[in-house]
Parts: structure tokens; C-alpha cells; sequence
């Protein structure tokens, strides 16, 4: 994957999928219960550890990605995190009172420190357990994306709450956005030190902004990242998945300085491969595919692997995996890029 990511092609793609460690695999849910609540699974490096290593044990992908969330930020921020079934993480939504507190309280690195070590511990133990050739992938959550579900305090349709903020509170917004920009790199650093080859910086919100807000609130903070990190890991290999973002695509490679892009499943393939002149691609099949099985499955790939195989390309998903995967259609999947 790595070479992929330096701009190689390689005839078979190396393949991974986001959300791999999940709850489609039993071995998965037998783990989390064990846990307690899911940011206990996120902060026990032990536990952590043993769900990343699981779809490696079974599949054998090319590519394995540290277990933990985007919103590990915030919480160690000081902006309580918490999930809910059925409803997925549930925030105290900050309000524009409260935003100079939460900007001088997170100055600095070791205000986070502390409450992410066992995130870092669990990279480390990962690397160590992987095999040699297994790359191992840490992330981050896009400034963006970490604020919409720290201004609602939810998920929502279209994030509208964020959006709305931003329009009404334009400076202390981007303010907000540069200090999770500059903690987020610092923890991608740490990732790096702890023993990641690659990263990935998801933006899963990217795709509902206007032209003028993805270029303030989505471009502008990935770039102030990625700049961050390679002033310190200079040959830092770092994907950006902006979800959803449409033509947008093409200024986001370009502006950002990112490494690699993911593409979501919407992308026509035509566009795509314009796009891989720019930079290696990863993507982009429907998760609702891998859902079905069969001819449909078989077809998605097959058209992935046409569109994408003339240049660097890292099969995955356009999202991530959903629960009701049924395990043998991943096997299928596999089978079927890697033939």
C-alpha cells in the first residue's frame, strides 16, 4: 500500500475497508461487550488492539487501521463524549459563549495528552502485532467534521447547526476550527512516532457545504494539518477523505497537499480517473453492494478495478462497511479484486 500511495501502480490493488473492525464480525461484538461503552473499547489499548487485529486475522487485508473515533478529540478536549444505540455519539453542543474557554483551555498539546496515551499505546501494540508487510493506518477526523457534532451536540441530516454557526460566528468558528486543526496534528504526529506508516484525515461532512464554505472549513484546516505534520514528519503519507464533495474534489487534492485521496461512491469513473493523474486514489465501491453480494458485488468491482486500474489505486469502500455485511461477501470481494 505504501508504494501505492508513492505513486505506483501495482496490477492486484492493495486492499482495505473503512469501518473493517466492526460489527459485521462476531469476533468483533464478542469484544465489545467486554468493553462496557464504546469509548472504553477506544481507550484500552489491550481491547483496541485485539478488534484491530481481527479482520486481519481473517482476511488478510493489505492495509489495517487503528480502532478508535474521530471524536476521541473533542472528549479529550474537555467536550464530554458519550454513545447512545441507535443514535451514535451524543455531545453537550457548545455554544459561541463558550468558544474563547475551549480555544485558550486547548492551547497546547499536553492538555490532551494524558486522555490519548492509550490510543497511542494501542499503535504501538498494533504495529507490533501486525506482519511486517500489513501497512497500519492512524486517523483523525477533520476539523470540519469533529465541529458539527460539537455544535449540535448530534448527528444531523445536514448539519445544519453547524453550517449556520459558521455564517453567524465566522471568526470564532475559525478560530475553533484552527485549534482542532493544530491538536489534530499533534496527534497524528504522535500516531507517526507511535509507530503508523500512513494516515487518514476523514471529513465525512465535507459534502454539505457551498463552494465558499468547503474551501474555509474544509480545505483551509486539512491544509493547515498537513502542513503541521510535515514540519515535523516530513515524508508523511497522509490521505484525505472529504465525503461527498463532488467537483470540489479536484481544488481539494491540489490545495491541500494531501498524498492520496479517497473518493466516496459517487464519483463518476471518468472523473476518478482524472483525479489519478493528480494523486493516488482509494475507493470508491458502494458499501450497499458488499451488502447484496452476488452479480451486483462481482459487477462494482469489476467496474472499480476498470476505471482505476490503469494508475496508483487502493480498493476500498466509498464509506464504510455497514453491520448487516454478511462476512462471506467480504471474502467474495477480496476474492474477486485480488483474481
Amino acid at each position: 500500500m505504501i508504494e501505492v500511495l508513492d505513486g505506483k501502480r501495482h496490477t492486484v490493488p492493495p486492499v482495505w475497508i473503512m469501518r473493517q473492525a466492526g460489527r459485521y464480525l462476531p469476533e468483533y461484538r464478542e469484544t465489545r461487550k467486554k468493553a462496557g461503552s464504546f469509548l472504553d473499547l477506544c481507550y484500552s489499548p489491550e481491547l483496541a488492539i485485539e478488534v484491530t487485529m481481527q479482520p486481519i486475522r481473517r482476511f488478510g487485508f493489505d492495509a489495517s487501521i487503528l480502532f478508535s473515533d474521530i471524536l476521541v478529540i473533542p472528549d479529550a478536549m474537555g467536550r464530554k463524549v458519550r454513545f447512545e444505540e441507535g443514535r451514535g455519539p451524543i455531545l453537550e453542543p457548545i455554544s459561541i459563549e463558550e468558544v474563547d474557554g475551549f480555544i485558550s483551555g486547548n492551547a497546547e498539546w499536553e492538555t490532551l495528552a494524558g486522555r490519548l496515551q492509550p490510543v497511542l499505546e494501542a499503535v504501538a501494540g498494533i504495529r507490533s502485532a501486525l506482519p511486517d508487510e500489513t501497512t497500519l493506518l492512524g486517523f483523525c477526523g477533520a476539523p470540519w467534521t469533529v465541529a458539527t457534532y460539537m455544535i449540535a451536540g448530534h448527528s444531523t441530516s445536514d448539519q445544519a447547526p453547524a453550517r449556520l454557526f459558521a455564517h453567524r460566528h465566522g471568526e470564532a468558528f475559525k478560530a475553533m476550527l484552527n485549534v482542532l486543526a493544530d491538536r489534530s496534528a499533534d496527534y497524528l504526529v504522535r500516531q507517526f512516532e507511535a509507530g503508523a506508516d500512513a494516515v487518514q484525515i476523514f471529513d465525512s461532512w465535507a459534502g454539505v457545504l457551498d463552494p465558499a464554505g468547503f474551501e474555509r472549513h474544509c480545505v483551509g484546516p486539512v491544509k493547515r494539518i498537513v502542513e503541521s505534520v510535515r514540519a515535523r514528519i516530513p515524508d508523511a503519507r497522509i490521505i484525505g477523505f472529504p465525503k461527498g464533495a463532488g467537483m470540489n474534489y479536484r481544488g481539494y487534492a491540489e490545495k491541500t497537499g494531501v498524498t492520496a485521496i479517497g473518493l466516496d461512491w459517487t464519483v463518476p469513473p471518468g472523473f476518478a480517473q482524472e483525479l489519478q493523474k493528480q494523486v493516488p486514489v482509494q475507493g470508491n465501491l458502494d458499501p450497499t453492494r458488499l451488502v447484496a453480494g452476488g452479480r451486483a458485488l462481482d459487477e462494482g468491482v469489476d467496474e472499480v478495478c476498470a476505471a482505476l486500474g490503469s494508475g496508483p489505486h487502493v480498493f476500498n469502500l466509498g464509506h464504510g462497511i455497514t453491520p448487516d455485511t454478511p462476512v462471506a461477501h467480504v471474502e467474495q470481494l477480496l476474492k474477486r479484486v485480488r483474481g
